[in-house]
Formats: C-alpha cells, sequence, structure tokens
C-alpha cells in the first residue's frame, strides 16, 4: 500500500521541534482555504488530491490565502517574515507531495523581509532584573542564553552530557556546550563559568530531590511533583511561555 502524502510529508522532517512549526504552519492555511476533513491527516491527503488532480485549483488557493496574509500586513497584524515562513512551508510540502505549483508567480508578489533584526543585547541591569525572578531555573536559562547565544529550540537537544567544563590550573575558566547533538546542524559553542555554576547548582538541586541525574538528564525540566521525580520534560514552548511570563511581570 502507497504512502499517504501526510506520511511522506512528516517522514520528511527529522526534527520533532520543526515538525511542530510546519504543522502548525500548515493547518493555519487549511484554515484559510478552507478545506474539509475532520482531521489534519485528512487535509493535508485531501488537499494533495485535489492538486494532483487540478494544479490551477491549488495555485489559486495558495494565492488567494498569500493576498489576505499581505492585507494583514498592511494592517500590521502579521509581519512579512510570518507570511515567507507560512508560504516555505506550503511550498515544501506541496513539492514533497508532487502539487505543481508555479512558486516564481507566487514568489513576485511576496514582501520583502529585512535583513536585519531590531533586537539587541540585553544590559547588565536588565539581566540583574530578570534573574531575580522567583524561579531555581531562571539563573540557568538566562546565564546559559546569555552566555552561549543560543536559540530557544536548542532546549529541546540539551543533555547534562553536552556540557563539558574547561578548566585550566584548576580553575574554572569556561565550557564547551554542544548544541542541536546528533542533529545535521550540530555545532559547539562556549558559556561562562558563571552558567555553568549555575547550571551545575541546578543538576544538584535535582538530584538531592531524588532524582537520578546523569549524561542522559535534560539540562532543563518541568518543575516537578517529589513523589514522582523522574517526570522530566521541558521544551522550547514552555521555556518561551516562561520567559514571556517572567516579561510580564516586569522582570525586563
Amino acid at each position: 500500500m502507497d504512502a499517504s502524502p501526510y506520511v511522506i510529508f512528516s517522514y520528511s522532517i527529522r526534527s520533532p521541534s520543526t515538525k511542530e512549526t510546519y504543522f502548525r504552519r500548515l493547518r493555519l492555511f487549511f484554515d484559510a482555504i478552507p478545506i474539509s476533513g475532520s482531521t489534519f491527516e485528512d487535509r493535508c491527503n485531501l488537499f494533495v488530491e485535489m492538486g494532483q488532480q487540478d494544479p490551477s485549483w491549488a495555485f489559486n488557493c495558495i494565492l488567494k490565502y498569500t493576498l489576505s496574509q499581505k492585507e494583514m500586513i498592511e494592517r500590521k497584524e502579521i509581519t512579512a517574515g510570518t507570511l515567507l515562513n507560512c508560504v516555505k512551508v506550503v511550498k515544501t510540502f506541496c513539492e514533497i507531495t508532487d502539487v505543481m505549483i508555479p512558486w516564481k508567480k507566487i514568489a513576485r508578489g511576496l514582501p520583502r523581509v529585512k535583513r536585519y533584526a531590531d533586537d539587541r543585547a540585553p544590559t547588565i541591569e536588565e539581566i540583574r532584573k530578570i534573574c531575580e525572578y522567583p524561579d531555581r531555573r531562571i539563573k540557568a536559562i538566562v546565564y546559559t542564553m546569555v552566555s552561549s547565544g543560543i536559540r530557544v529550540s536548542a532546549w529541546d537537544y540539551l543533555k547534562w552530557g553536552n556540557v563539558v567544563p574547561i578548566k585550566k590550573d584548576d580553575y574554572l575558566v569556561a565550557a564547551k556546550m554542544t548544541i542541536y547533538a546528533g542533529e545535521a546542524d550540530e555545532y559547539f559553542t562556549f558559556i561562562s563559568p558563571e552558567a555553568f555554576s549555575a547550571l551545575e547548582s541546578w543538576m544538584e538541586f535535582r538530584k538531592k530531590s531524588g532524582e537520578s541525574i546523569s549524561s542522559d538528564s535534560w539540562l532543563m525540566r518541568n518543575l516537578w511533583d517529589s513523589l514522582r521525580p523522574e517526570e522530566n520534560s521541558i521544551c522550547k514552548k514552555v521555556i518561551k511561555n516562561f520567559l514571556r511570563h517572567i516579561r510580564n511581570s516586569g522582570y525586563d
């Protein structure tokens, strides 16, 4: 039996976090068309079936979706980058599932995206203020991200064994951190002695609380029930919401 378009598309995405993002953006596209189907899988399969039978129908769906999103950009409800990211997912889905779309026609009308960000590095005062937030995890998270420059998505892959202290004459001078270990985009960076000490204190606290810590233990985790210390999971979505809550609480 041949694999369905949904299965093929799902198989083509290696990273769990990327799959979550792609599925979410594709759902937004299907909601805007709209297309029938009781489940996301049904809608994927139906779009491909109809798009292969009538490519002009699929092209018009994408064009109408793009036009509606451009109107939202003009109203400043979304950014140009948001639209481009959504179109990128739809394009990937169509290419993988053999729905033939003249993408040059779509691309010509897409808005340009700034090649630079308005972000800036936080000041020392801002870092100190954020670290006043009453949560044991905050210093380990903030120190690590400020020191290493990692993205929030990196937390989905970071384990204690990915952090190796570097000493000189018995003094801790830094720590080497492997990011996206085992993935195609794996790389390494370094963190400060203060960041490593914050992580080490956090891991030690978990150990004293009854968790069995090893090199395979996730570097960050949820707050846990003391009766079930081994329940250990956290993801970039949790940390993003956590940091957003801190900001809304006035710690910025």
